[in-house]
């Protein structure tokens, strides 16, 4: 297959945990990948690794808080590729772990700047590109703690929240076009995130992200037909 022929996938959070399993699960089966994230080094560590697969990566160092950049990276890719073929929205920050009448702004703020707002804005300058598909594909992580509140989560539980109903919205939207949103909940994963959030837990005990990867990277598949709906990750 040349580069032409290729799906073209962007994954955000690339360069560690599950966005860089997903990144590497898609250059396993021959997509080409877009790998956002802050960290420069980490993302020339998994170029290395996508090349050692003989698969294809462009390399994105940005803060997801950069909504302009969000919006110029768009059009970059349009110039490019004139379209997206997958959309992998695996960054996410925990936050602090606090009482809501504790929460500082700077903590309400980032949070839901990575968690909710970026997610938009990808939504909002990857739309056209995703349409530029003949199956455009979307995927959003999200977690059980929507769900099942717990106390001193509400940073990050408010920003999921917000981000599940942008996403049903989203899809609800899509029903007249080829393109799919779903979300995804890979529950308890060994990365930094949930090392932060339970550092008392046995990491051994969880599954890892490649583990994890496939059934994200199933979701962005052409032949992926569920649009809507909140897959949780089932352990073999």
């Amino acid at each position: 297959m040349s580069s032409e022929q290729k799906r073209v996938a962007l994954v955000t959070g690339a360069s560690r945990g599950i966005g860089r399993a997903v990144a590497l699960e898609l250059a396993q089966r021959g997509w080409r990948v877009v790998a956002v994230a802050r960290a420069q080094k980490a993302l020339e560590k998994l170029d290395d690794d996508i090349r050692a697969l003989g698969g294809e990566a462009t390399l994105v160092p940005m803060d997801l808080k950069d909504y302009a950049g969000i919006d110029q990276l768009g059009a970059a890719l349009f110039e490019r590729f004139g379209r997206l073929d997958g959309l992998a929205a695996c960054a996410g920050v925990l936050g602090s772990l606090t009482p809501a009448h504790q929460a500082t702004p700077s903590i309400m703020e980032d949070t839901i700047g990575v968690n909710f707002m970026a997610n938009q804005r990808l939504i909002r300058s990857f739309h056209p590109l995703l349409r530029g598909s003949d199956a455009g594909r979307a995927v959003f992580l999200t977690t059980g703690v929507v769900r099942d509140p717990r106390a001193y989560w509400a940073p990050y539980a408010a920003s999921k929240a917000a981000l599940e109903v942008l996403v049903q919205c989203y899809a609800a939207e899509l029903n007249v076009t080829p393109i799919k949103a779903n979300l995804f909940s890979p529950g308890p994963v060994r990365t930094a995130m949930r090392a932060k959030a339970f550092p008392g837990e046995d990491p051994m005990t969880l599954p890892t992200p490649a583990e994890v990867a496939p059934s994200i990277v199933d979701m962005l598949e052409p032949t992926y037909d569920a649009n809507g709906a909140t897959i949780r990750f089932q352990r073999a």
